[in-house]
């Protein structure tokens, strides 16, 4: 699944950090978002980029293109 493809308020899961742009991807992984770590999309700007969304404690923006990097699922509460 595709961080686009989340609507507001919805919790989600990192799965896999995929290979692209290695310094994007150090930088990603360098701010926690390593496999197993849950977020929610906080935020969707009205154009839908970029996508808000709260992880580890702090509010992080990315966007669509670089959030494709990102392998998640929607975790259902």
């Amino acid at each position: 699944m595709q961080l686009g493809e989340m609507k507001i308020g919805t919790k989600g899961l990192i799965v896999k950090v995929n290979s692209g742009n290695s310094a994007y991807r150090q930088r990603l992984v360098a701010m926690g978002l390593i496999p197993g770590t849950p977020f929610v999309v906080s935020r969707i700007a009205p154009f839908g980029d970029p996508i808000e969304i709260t992880v580890r404690g702090f509010a992080l923006s990315l966007r669509k293109d670089e959030a494709r990097i990102l392998e998640i699922e929607e975790v259902v509460a």
